[in-house]
């Protein structure tokens, strides 16, 4: 892999497991200084142990960032102990998958809270630095899903299609800062988070022969940062689905329907 130039600060959310722990591997591989952020400490250890046996350099930190204190907190911490943050990736997230009538409001705020408050409250905490210094990315990892609901995802979607609207609309805050936005929308991939989101496994079992593999997935971030690309959808045949919905949302729904009702 291409070396990234000026060993940068890459601080990466849910960097404990699937595509956050692979994309912190593959940034050490290429010269990056890693910073882990999660909230189990135990698995954000064996991560930044896994990058140092390899030669990389990694700080961590446990953080929950449905809590803005501490997030505020863990990112100060970051920009005096490095000086700078160059690129974050929001990676932290979690869905669950059930009817809008049988999920309580809890859960709701909860994912709300995680997928875009959060999301929201670390790229508040690094906009400032960057705009100074007149550089920087912000990644976020959204999902297909919010491009196309399916059943028993309504909120999940709304999380994602509202992290998709934010990025749009931060690009154009930023322009002419220096700092760029990079929106991901990928499809399922074989990560922990259908333990969470899929607990019986009916759903992970139905659309296993179209999972990603995290690493696959975590390549396109790295990249993605290398070419400042403002959006990608995975897999490709995903993304143009998508583009189709926003044509023709009625065809769509009509021609795709046994594989919207998978969940």
């Amino acid at each position: 892999m291409m070396s990234l130039s000026d060993n940068p600060i890459i601080v990466i959310t849910g960097a404990s497991s699937g595509v956050g722990k692979e994309t912190a591997l593959l940034f050490a591989r290429s010269g990056a200084i890693t910073v882990l952020l999660a909230r189990n400490r135990e698995r954000l250890k064996s991560v930044a142990a896994a990058i140092e046996q390899r030669g990389g350099r990694s700080a961590a930190s446990t953080v929950d960032i449905n809590d803005a204190g501490q997030v505020a907190s863990v990112f100060g911490k970051i920009i005096a102990r490095f000086g700078k943050i160059d690129v974050l990736v929001n990676c932290a997230g979690f869905g669950m998958f059930e009817r809008v009538d049988e999920m309580d409001l809890e859960t709701v705020r909860k994912m709300f809270g995680v997928n875009i408050v959060g999301l929201i409250a670390c790229t508040k905490a690094v906009l400032p630095q960057m705009i100074r210094q007149h550089s920087g990315q912000i990644v976020n990892i959204a999902s297909i899903a919010g491009k196309i609901a399916t059943t028993r995802s309504a909120v999940y979607s709304a999380t994602k299609h509202a992290v998709i609207g934010f990025s749009d609309g931060l690009r154009l805050d930023l322009k002419n800062s220096g700092v760029t936005v990079t929106v991901v929308n990928p499809g399922p991939i074989r990560t922990p988070f259908f333990k969470t989101a899929d607990p019986d496994g009916h759903y992970a079992a139905s659309v296993e022969r179209f999972m990603m593999d995290p690493t696959f997935v975590a390549a396109k971030v790295v990249r993605a940062v290398r070419t400042k690309k403002r959006e990608i959808n995975l897999p490709w045949y995903m993304g143009a689905c998508s583009r189709l919905y926003q044509l023709c949302p009625r065809l769509v729904e009509h021609l795709g329907g046994r594989w919207m009702d998978l969940k």
